[in-house]
């Protein structure tokens, strides 16, 4: 019989994994999204949209689905998901292990600020307007709506709500992956004073941040939540690994 392991998606490495896992026929495994995105790429293993209900939520699932281990490759951001799958793993004696992509490091010629939250990263705009290249996902705009008097350049996947309380803004559509060259292209063109951007880590967001160097513009960097104790990797070949030599001596049927 093959293994049943939970991936709880939404990041390149999740879908990464989801190709390694659809060529294992010891792993049955199914790939969950929390459904935020409209129209998802679509997985080679099966998979589950929208959120389970909470910390028991997720525990009836793994228990109905008899999962046998977690892997939590959510985004660097979804730290509720994150927290309810080490909640429910614990309290099911469940193997979890978190798989993200390294946090960026600043190097010689960046000028960052890091700051801890969307809340902060509004503030430390300061009260002189702006030109701001926002990068930071859909959800976090409302807390720009602090600070309404600097013009925002929005880049989102899909179209947010709520732009009304950003009187001076500008939406552009697009998705990842984009080039150093594009980003500095774009940040000319704009007249960008400041980039503000989530510490996603990864190379398909990371050329902004290059480009800001480039241009020697700060960066608001708003720093990832903190990680909880759960064992941390970076490569999907690594989870692969991880199924097999921690579930071999759990589970006599081996993988």
């Amino acid at each position: 019989m093959a293994i049943r392991i939970l991936v709880l998606g939404g990041s390149s490495e999740a879908s990464a994994l989801a190709r390694l896992l659809a060529e294992r026929s010891d792993v049955e495994a199914v790939l969950s999204l929390a459904g935020r995105t409209a129209r998802p790429a679509v997985a080679p293993i099966a998979m589950r949209s929208g959120g389970f209900g909470g910390v028991d939520g997720l525990i009836d699932y793994l228990e109905r689905r008899q999962i046998e281990a977690v892997i939590d490759a959510t985004h660097p951001f979804a730290a509720q998901m994150s927290r309810n799958a080490e909640e429910a793993c614990a309290r099911l004696a469940l193997p979890l292990v978190v798989l993200t992509r390294a946090a960026w490091e600043p190097v010689e010629g960046d000028r960052w600020l890091e700051v801890a939250d969307a809340n902060e990263a509004a503030s430390a705009l300061g009260e002189a307007a702006r030109r701001v290249f926002l990068t930071i996902g859909r959800l976090s705009l409302p807390a720009f709506a602090a600070a309404p008097f600097h013009h925002y350049l929005i880049r989102a996947i899909e179209g947010p709500e709520g732009l009304d309380a950003l009187p001076h803004h500008e939406l552009i559509l697009a998705r990842p992956p984009f080039t150093a060259e594009d980003e500095e292209q774009l940040m000319r063109e704009k007249m960008i004073d400041v980039l503000v951007s989530k510490n996603s880590g990864g190379e398909a967001t990371y050329a902004k941040v290059a480009a800001a160097r480039r241009l020697a513009l700060p960066v608001v960097m708003i720093r990832r939540p903190k990680p909880a104790g759960t064992p941390v990797l970076h490569e999907p070949a690594q989870a692969l690994d991880w199924i097999g030599h921690h579930l071999r001596a759990a589970s006599p049927r081996g993988v």
